[in-house]
């Protein structure tokens, strides 16, 4: 099995590989359209600010791959600022389009700790995830909320977490695994 980590200019794409090694999965950062195409599962990490990845994932024509992947209904793993890029609009950066795989916008967090850094539980489940984000999704594809806000999206062949698995010691590594065995 194959994946392709998306790189884009922005997003924590060394820790996520390293994440996916430890499980012994072939992931292998990319920035080609033909990698993203072939790959059995495509990740679109994320850190960093909207308008840059996105102008990143343009420039490399990975915005048209990953659009090609969710037509095909081949699967992608958005993670945090993946997830947001992956809805159809952004707040962040003065408004900017997202990849529209997924219905909806990310919108600037208001209430409680912003950036809203650290351990917190997903609901359903219960299980604790690393977060580190200023913007949350609005959408109708949400699964999980934690602390009021949209934490697991699923819409066709896209899964995005805001949470961060690849800092999310044991939770995290359980959540990558079921990725790798989805796709066996």
């Amino acid at each position: 099995m194959k994946i392709a980590i998306c790189s884009y200019g922005a997003g924590n794409t060394r820790s996520v590989e390293l994440a996916f090694a430890r499980l012994g999965a072939d992931a292998t950062v990319v920035d080609d359209a033909q990698a993203v195409h072939d790959a059995d599962l495509a990740v679109l990490p994320g850190v960093g600010s909207a308008g840059s990845a996105m102008a990143g994932l343009r420039r490399k024509g990975l915005d048209e791959a990953l659009g090609a992947r969710a037509r095909d209904g081949r699967p992608i793993l958005g993670i945090c600022l993946g997830l947001q890029l992956a809805l159809d609009e952004t707040d962040e950066d003065g408004g900017v389009a997202g990849l529209g795989l997924v219905p909806g916008r990310a919108y600037r967090i208001r209430d409680g700790r912003v950036p809203r850094i650290g351990w917190a539980v997903v609901d359903p489940g219960g299980a604790a995830y690393w977060f580190a984000h200023s913007y949350a999704a609005d959408t109708p594809a949400a699964v999980a909320t934690s602390e009021g806000l949209v934490a697991v999206v699923e819409h066709g062949a896209l899964l995005g977490v805001q949470y961060r698995p690849e800092k999310s010691g044991p939770a995290g590594g359980r959540f990558l695994e079921e990725q790798c065995l989805s796709l066996v």
